[in-house]
């Protein structure tokens, strides 16, 4: 395409836009729509420019959004329909529900653009409300869109589909939290849900159990002012246990399979913690044991990380601090682990500057105010 034919379409941009709102579309929606015929537009026009662009891209647009309406009320009339007793007869037509988490997860996407891409096609939101969700220009989310849909635009749907890569997109969306006027961590366990109720996979249950136990605790993560919380102060009384309650039964539902995966691991230690009253009762030995599992399956350094606290707990802070010297101390969140372990010891000295060090790495602001907070007091508790 020419540069003249890009600065055509710039021009008559609004106009389209503008033209849809009048026919009655909400103006997001009308920005997908129309983001869609221009790349239509690029991939057609070289070849057979209209003699009318301002038309051909009102008419492209407009049938792009009644599309994507119609392909929400299909997707809707499906939610609705799944508490529904089946019907006698032949079976309906097959859920394409299932082929768009595949072609969403292809490996072809970058992770954040298949998460977003998830969110748009699978899970309905408007391009606005997943910009606001991920704190960036609503230009710069559909631009990721719009790029992720003309990856995977001549993808098959007769090839292998990967469970896992799904999995992984859907609790990276999970992971994200919330923010704006989209829940992320709630729109995750409503699409895995949708994902559960469409494919009998151990994994897939694993996945659901585990955002449910975690998502148990969401209330008691942060204090008032915003600080994070960690898990031994966290008020379990206020833990919803309606959620631990159907996390742990899906969970030995999928266990029961003895088919174990890295979400069903996870989810297994989520639930020792949720099912201690308080931090001291703790089972560590059996984590440790199914953070030894996990490894196995997964082999992450994080893992493993994660495992020398538990290990810690299990065995003392000398057997932590010996299964943390295994590992690389470049980790994230090396020099945190460390110095929580140093401090059980009772050596403040090394455990406030190994929370001074973690807090000049942290990656988000609460982690790096808690750490701080922490370095603050031992230098407090020495002073005396």
């Amino acid at each position: 395409m020419t540069q003249m034919d890009e600065a055509l379409i710039r021009s008559l941009t609004p106009g389209v836009l503008g033209a849809l709102v009048r026919r009655g579309a909400d103006f997001a929606a009308a920005e997908d729509a129309v983001q869609d015929a221009l790349i239509e537009a690029i991939r057609v026009w070289p070849a057979d420019p209209p003699r009318d662009a301002k038309g051909w891209l009102v008419t492209v647009a407009w049938r792009k959004f009644l599309d994507v309406r119609r392909a929400e009320a299909a997707r809707r009339r499906r939610e609705e329909s799944v508490d529904e007793e089946p019907t006698p007869g032949p079976a309906a037509s097959v859920d394409d529900t299932l082929q768009l988490y595949f072609l969403c997860a292809h490996p072809s996407l970058t992770p954040s653009s298949a998460a977003a891409l998830t969110l748009r096609a699978v899970g309905g939101l408007t391009t606005r409300q997943i910009a606001q969700a991920y704190l960036v220009p609503e230009a710069t989310m559909a631009q990721r869109i719009s790029r992720a849909k003309r990856t995977v635009s001549g993808v098959r749907f007769d090839q292998p589909c990967d469970v896992a890569t799904v999995l992984r997109v859907l609790y990276l969306v999970f992971n994200e939290g919330y923010s704006g006027d989209v829940d992320l961590a709630a729109e995750a366990i409503r699409l895995t849900r949708q994902l559960a109720a469409a494919i009998d996979h151990p994994e897939v249950a694993g996945l659901l159990a585990l955002m449910l136990l975690h998502h148990a605790r969401r209330a008691t993560r942060t204090a008032p002012d915003g600080g994070l919380v960690p898990l031994a102060e966290q008020d379990r009384s206020r833990w919803d246990t309606k959620s631990i309650a159907e996390g742990v039964e899906i969970l030995q539902a999928a266990l029961a399979r003895d088919r174990l995966g890295e979400f069903q691991a996870q989810a297994a230690i989520a639930a020792l913690h949720a099912d201690a009253p308080t931090a001291g009762e703790t089972d560590w030995v059996q984590i440790v044991e199914w953070y030894d599992e996990l490894a196995g399956l997964t082999d992450s350094p994080i893992v493993r990380l994660n495992r020398a606290v538990a290990v810690g707990e299990a065995d003392g802070p000398r057997a932590g601090l010996a299964a943390l010297a295994e590992l690389d101390g470049s980790l994230p969140r090396h020099a945190a682990v460390a110095a929580y372990l140093h401090e059980r010891d009772g050596d403040l000295a090394t455990a406030a500057r190994l929370y001074a060090e973690a807090a000049h790495k942290a990656a988000n602001l609460a982690e790096r105010d808690y750490l701080t907070r922490q370095a603050a007091r031992l230098n407090t508790a020495r002073a005396r």
